[in-house]
């Protein structure tokens, strides 16, 4: 049950930064000053895309050690 629940919470948290706004302070005052708000959404959406990756290279590389990990304690026992 716990795990299930640990996996929506990563899920939830993952599908969340769409409401951040993750623009820097020289490309938000790059885009404020243009009139297309089109543009603004689009550098939002390519930053939060970008930043989407490292994360789950981390995670993926955690799952493995702690899988690997996981089977040679089972192989010790």
């Amino acid at each position: 049950m716990k795990k299930e629940m640990l996996i929506l919470l990563v899920l939830m948290l993952l599908l969340t930064p769409s409401l951040a706004d993750a623009q820097c302070a020289m490309c938000r005052a790059v885009l404020e000053s243009e009139a297309d708000q089109s543009a603004a959404k689009g550098i939002n959406d390519g930053i939060l895309y970008l930043m989407v990756f490292p994360y789950l290279l981390i995670g993926g590389v955690g799952y493995a050690v702690y899988r690997s990990r996981r089977k040679k304690k089972t192989i010790s026992e």
